[in-house]
């Protein structure tokens, strides 16, 4: 007999019961599940949790241990659910075109996809006909059923199937001894699972895309075809979902960013911003209010060069770490790269003359342009770019005032996502990747000093093992937008390596000489990236202190546009961005096109408003505001802009 422990209790099973037997036996006993506190799982879970390892429900009982079960609803859940849904996906494409070779098909954040080499090219066309044929094959209630093969009848197994993708993987498996399968009807597919016990199961999918993938993630291999999809526990839930696509679709920052005018993106230099005007405007409004915020923080703001030798990026670890990334050029025999990140550069600042520990905490921040070579079919719009500008920050202190400079970095960061409407922000500590340079001892200390400052802040966080930087774990800041979809943008990283790497020194108290700590720090991250967010956050309705064009002033007839201009020039000199339509077109028109360029206030002006001196204000969501003061008007504005409203 196995002793479980369950919610609030424990059972006794007799070795070689399934977990599916203890839930039939608890859905038997409802008294008694009711006691454990889990009558409202037994009778939907769809997999379970066994002794920390998420399993099938038929999986035997064979000792001691905790028993949670999981439902459609529940992340563990919904993550199986999805992970069955690719199986089901895969058997359905294997049904219509024969001859399909399958590579992989994890989940995905809200989906799943699947990779695979198919006979014909197809299109989001076909995907009406295989959600067709996956609806054939949830209405079998096909049972998934787990079986164990050693490496070499795996292999023979695909073999024989012609999925050379599968053979490959199966190699490349070292060190284990046996692979597992999951088998629905005609269909296997090599799979560590867990899955649902029945197609069944899955009750509400969608097929969303098609595009091309190289395998594995490398150019040098084959392009296949990836079809994502997306699966829900119930019909309204994929409905609010498949909602909240729809509505990023139309807030898509490409779209709306061409419709406001505001920058455009051209083959000639993929990766790369032109900024128009108006999306000027607003990268500079965010710079300047970064700025200021700055250096009220104390911190120097500098500005490094963007070409710099190989040997520093060798010092620092990064031409190991990043040289595929990084875009390099030669002069004179020498090797250069554009730099892809500022931190060496800022440690270049700190070497200029002799520091002491009174001179810590030193915080230098750049505006810095940085380079990367991204891959071509990983850019997107503002999202993923080559060329981006960091709100960049190098804090060199001593190990006593880590705790002090990350909480002030905190309740910074805290203050800057609040303006721009960001309240819902999540935490987490990413620790130490495995190829990363800095002895064991060093990691312990800066990941202790990370965590201390967590927990002192009094917010929930979570735990990233493995996701650190090379040089230093970190404290990762990731925002909730409209669309429940989350950012990560801000970060705080401890690197007690790179300056030691690189020279930096400070005289301490005792006149000895020691390595400073240095803090990594972004609060936008790329403001790139980060003005597309906004975007599509706000869906181009920026708050009017964010606005590239705050009020619009409209004549009424041609008569009218010297007072228009006047009025323009009036508020650009009072700090506000006007501008004057002037246009040979009717009133209502002009009101229209602000609107369609969702400018917050439209000044109507016409014979009564010159002859009084006031203003029509109008808004561009609550319409019609009456008259005004010019005076009065700006003075209001002001005030808006001072409240980041």
């Amino acid at each position: 007999m196995s002793h479980l422990k369950i919610g609030q209790g424990s059972v006794e099973v007799e070795n070689g019961k399934t977990v599916r037997d203890v839930l039939s036996m608890l859905k038997e006993n409802r008294d008694q599940a009711k006691t454990l506190g889990v009558n409202h799982l037994v009778q939907d879970a769809i997999v379970a949790e066994y002794n920390g390892r998420l399993v099938d429900l038929s999986t035997p009982v064979t000792e001691d241990g905790n028993l949670e079960f999981f439902t459609a609803q529940s992340e563990q859940g919904l993550d199986t659910l999805r992970h069955s849904a690719s199986h089901i996906l895969a058997q359905a494409v294997l049904r219509i075109y024969p001859g399909t070779r399958l590579a992989i098909g994890p989940t995905i954040k809200d989906g799943f996809y699947y990779d695979m080499e198919l006979p014909e090219a197809i299109s989001e066309t076909d995907l009406p006909k295989i959600e067709e044929e996956m609806q054939k094959i949830v209405e079998e209630s096909l049972r998934l059923e787990r079986s164990e093969k050693t490496r070499q009848e795996a292999t023979a197994f695909f073999e024989k199937a012609n999925q050379p993708y599968k053979v490959e993987l199966i190699r490349d498996m070292e060190g284990v001894d046996t692979v597992t399968f999951y088998t629905q009807g005609e269909f296997t597919d090599l799979c560590r699972g867990p899955h649902v016990p029945f197609t069944r199961a899955v009750k509400a999918f969608k097929l969303l895309s098609v595009s091309g993938a190289y395998w594995r993630g490398s150019e040098k291999n084959a392009m296949l075809t990836r079809i994502y999809g997306t699966a829900f526990a119930d019909k309204k839930a994929l409905e609010s979902h498949l909602a909240r696509i729809e509505e990023a679709k139309k807030r898509d920052h490409r779209r709306v960013g061409k419709a406001l005018d505001m920058f455009h993106i051209q083959e000639e230099a993929p990766g790369m911003v032109f900024w128009h005007d108006r999306g000027w405007r607003v990268y500079v409004v965010i710079q300047n209010y970064i700025r200021n915020l700055l250096r009220e923080s104390g911190y120097q703001e500098v500005h490094t060069p963007q070409i710099v030798d190989r040997t520093l990026w060798e010092k620092s670890g990064h031409w190991e770490k990043f040289r595929e990334d990084m875009f390099t050029t030669t002069s004179e025999n020498r090797d250069f790269a554009v730099k892809p990140m500022n931190c060496p550069c800022h440690i270049q600042i700190f070497n200029q003359g002799l520091r002491s520990y009174r001179d810590l905490p030193l915080r230098l921040a750049e505006f810095g342009s940085c380079h990367r070579n991204e891959p071509s079919g990983t850019l997107h719009g503002l999202m993923r770019v080559r060329n981006f500008v960091q709100d960049d920050a190098h804090i060199f202190c001593t190990e006593e005032q880590i705790q002090s400079e990350v909480t002030a970095f905190m309740k910074l960061l805290f203050k800057v996502y609040g303006d721009f409407g960001f309240q819902d922000v999540k935490l987490a500590l990413s620790t130490r990747p495995e190829k990363r340079v800095g002895s064991d001892d060093v990691w312990d200390k800066a990941e202790k000093a990370l965590e201390i400052a967590l927990n002192n802040s009094g917010m929930s966080w979570t735990l990233k093992p493995g996701e650190g930087a090379f040089y230093g774990p970190k404290i990762e800041f990731t925002l909730k937008d409209c669309l429940d979809r989350y950012w990560q943008c801000g970060t705080i990283q401890v690197d007690f390596s790179m300056p030691g790497r690189l020279g930096a020194e400070y005289v301490d108290s005792d006149g000895g000489k020691k390595v400073p700590v240095m803090l990594h720090r972004a609060i936008l991250g790329s403001i790139e990236r980060f003005i597309g967010i906004l975007i599509e956050h706000h869906a181009g309705k920026f708050p009017t202190w964010l606005a590239p064009v705050q009020v619009t002033v409209l004549s009424v007839s041609d008569k009218f546009n010297d007072a228009a201009l006047a009025l323009e020039t009036k508020f650009i000199q009072a700090g506000i961005r006007a501008e004057a339509d002037t246009s040979n077109e009717k009133l209502g028109y002009k009101i229209r096109k602000a609107q369609m360029e969702k400018i917050p206030y439209m000044l109507v002006l016409g014979e009564q408003e010159v002859a009084s001196g006031n203003v029509s204000v109008r808004h561009r969501d609550n319409g019609d505001l009456g008259s005004r003061l010019a005076d009065d008007f700006i003075r209001d504005i002001l005030e808006e802009n001072r409240k980041r409203l």
